[in-house]
């Protein structure tokens, strides 16, 4: 036998625990071949959507290509180290160091050369799949399949060098100099140091801040709390691994009545040699698996705000000229023109916007006239103004706005055109975007309105004109306005006038951030895979032990019913203790973002987190069966 079919033939002995190893690294390559083929597609030449094709599958690709460095590293340094009793015993036989390291490193390309082909083959067998739903989430009329070397030789490249990095480092950590040591070191030997009380409850007090701030945190602080609570959690997590939870293991075998309950006896005293031999392995799973969780939920976020894109924006064009505004007519009747030529029908209400100050507040205050609010009221079907001579109602710039100022009643004078006036309350329908008119902004009636434009003064009290489209097919309007866009783009920021069109920003949202949620996804995959292959690894390299117990176990009269109870309770704090912390990690996190929504957008975001921690809690479910039914029936095997 060659040394080559000796690295070979270790390689296909330990394939059940290299499988979860394999899969991950054969995913994670399969989904990178999927990002340089649409980095490379020669059919996507709208330049925006080559920018963010470019951008965020470059992104995406060297994120994943980072962590699957470091996921192999930490992989292969533990399988090493699962081994060391296999080493010790090839040292003791002659093998030198040097010829230890080759045989390594051999057996470390033949998985990964294995990896990337797999990999690659399955990349490019559903890019077409892959490209369908591209082109469904980008609008695209064709995103036909198409081979190139780029992405072959990228994904090849990028990866063989990953391979060689990590066959080249990992022998380092092998320890060849005490034969004895590796002979009889036991294969899950990765003992913590013993925990600290001080430490534990440390770990718990941190935890339990972290959640609290970001739970009760406000628009001002959450800024502040985003670049100060994650190291604060990731330092609370480590100790509440390390030291938390065997604190908590040695509360309970203090207490006799819960310990030798049943069958607690030899779960609780299994979990102790389980944490203390998996602490670090389970905060990494932690992390690992809340970065999925979060990455997945942000970009979720935006694709929630995106889909509530209509309710920020109700108008389906809105028009703003300022006083001497040469193009407002070109500009009006080519809206109306384009309009009329792509058949969408439409209501357009012109708005002459005046502007004072308030003998109360020594503030400007920007006036709409009543009946124009009533007709652009009528086309919503939303409720009308009815005021007085003397009387007003605030136009808040937002809901929260609105719901502030409903039961104000302020009483001032309009100056200089010398108008009393008392506003009542605020107008509670949402007819503009969010802002349109300013953040001190009313609604006054015909009478005084007109007053104020007949007094002497009026021209200088003129704001501006504001034209509403409104649209019932909004959507339909993204090509609309097109030449005015093209006037606005030279101009700087103090131009003649400001046109928005929500349908055309509303389908440029909608794509990028439905690629961007569509990328996370699969990245969030292949953490998600990582994370459990973690959990896969740690049970499988302790199958022998696992068999030993059980075969002990059985001759003292357990049965197999009782037998499976004790790997529940074995194997579900394994699986759920990280997974169970991670989402509580993505649940407080999940609240922060909601404020920020809520102050930026007024944007609710819960259906969307629960939609994504749900979805990766029956993933995991999943996962924990699929594994457990694995893991009983090699443990039930007879031993060799």
């Amino acid at each position: 036998m060659t040394f080559r079919q000796f690295a070979y033939n270790n390689v296909v002995r330990n394939r059940r625990v290299y499988a979860a190893f394999f899969m991950a690294s054969v995913f994670s390559v399969a989904v990178f071949f999927l990002y340089s083929m649409l980095l490379f597609h020669p059919s996507i030449e709208d330049r925006f959507l080559q920018e963010i094709a470019f951008v965020g599958m470059g992104f995406a690709e060297v994120t994943l290509y980072v962590f699957t460095l470091f996921f192999l590293f930490y992989s292969m340094r533990a399988f090493l180290q699962a081994r060391s009793k296999e080493f010790g015993i090839l040292i003791h036989l002659g093998m030198a160091k040097r010829q230890l390291q080759r045989l390594i490193f051999l057996e470390t390309m033949l998985i990964g050369a294995a990896a990337i082909g797999v990999g690659t083959f399955f990349g490019f067998l559903f890019s077409k799949f892959f490209f369908m739903i591209v082109r469904e989430i980008v609008r695209l009329p064709a995103l036909p399949l198409y081979i190139a070397w780029e992405p072959f030789a990228l994904t090849v490249g990028a990866f063989l060098s990953l391979f060689i990095i990590i066959a080249l480092i990992a022998p380092i950590f092998i320890r060849t100099d005490e034969v004895n040591t590796l002979i009889h070191e036991d294969a899950d030997s990765e003992h913590t140091d013993d925990f600290s009380p001080v430490r534990g409850y440390l770990g718990l007090f941190l935890l339990i801040g972290s959640y609290v701030f970001a739970a009760t945190t406000k628009d001002s602080a959450v800024i502040g709390l985003i670049i100060v609570l994650p190291p604060i959690a990731l330092l609370a997590t480590y100790l509440f691994f390390t030291d938390t939870l065997p604190l908590a293991l040695q509360w309970i075998r203090k207490h006799k009545w819960i310990y030798w309950r049943r069958l607690n006896l030899l779960s609780v005293t299994e979990g102790i040699v389980r944490l203390k031999e998996n602490a670090r392995m389970f905060f990494l799973v932690t992390i690992v698996s809340t970065v999925a969780f979060m990455s997945v939920g942000v970009l979720a976020s935006l694709t929630s705000f995106a889909s509530q894109y209509r309710e920020v924006n109700p108008l389906g064009m809105t028009y703003k000229s300022a006083p001497g505004n040469p193009d407002e007519a070109r500009h009006i009747n080519g809206l109306i023109a384009e309009l009329g030529k792509e058949e969408i029908d439409y209501d357009l209400v012109r708005f002459t916007v005046m502007e004072q100050q308030s003998s109360t507040t020594a503030h400007r205050v920007t006036i709409l006239k009543a009946s124009d609010m009533n007709e652009l009221a009528m086309s919503f079907n939303a409720s009308e103004v009815a005021l007085s001579e003397g009387e007003a109602v605030f136009l808040p710039a937002s809901q929260a706005a609105a719901r502030k100022l409903k039961n104000t009643v302020v009483q001032t004078v309009l100056e200089p055109s010398d108008v009393p006036v008392i506003i009542r309350g605020a107008y509670m329908e949402n007819l503009f975007p969010a802002g349109a008119h300013g953040t001190n902004a009313i609604i006054l009636n015909d009478i005084d309105f007109e007053k104020i434009v007949q007094r002497p003064n009026a021209k200088e009290a003129f704001a501006y004109t504001y034209y509403a489209f409104y649209v019932s097919e909004w959507q339909a309007t993204k090509e609309v306005g097109r030449s005015i866009e093209r006037d606005l783009m030279p101009l700087s920021v103090s131009s003649s006038f400001r046109y928005d069109n929500p349908g055309a920003s509303y389908s440029i949202l909608r794509m990028t951030f439905s690629l961007l949620l569509f990328i996370g996804l699969l990245l969030a995959g292949v953490l998600f895979l990582a994370a459990g292959s973690f959990i896969y690894f740690r049970l499988y390299t302790s199958l022998d032990r696992g068999r030993a117990e059980y075969d002990v176990l059985r001759r003292l009269g357990v049965t197999n019913k009782e037998f499976k109870k004790i790997v529940n309770r074995q194997l579900m704090p394994q699986f759920f203790f990280p997974w169970g912390v991670a989402l509580l990690h993505s649940a407080f996190a999940f609240m922060s973002l909601q404020v920020i929504w809520g102050a930026l957008a007024e944007i609710s975001i819960r259906k969307e987190m629960l939609l994504v921690l749900g979805g990766f809690t029956l993933l995991q479910l999943v996962y924990f069966y699929l594994i457990r039914w694995r893991y009983l029936a090699h443990v039930r095997a007879p031993l060799s």
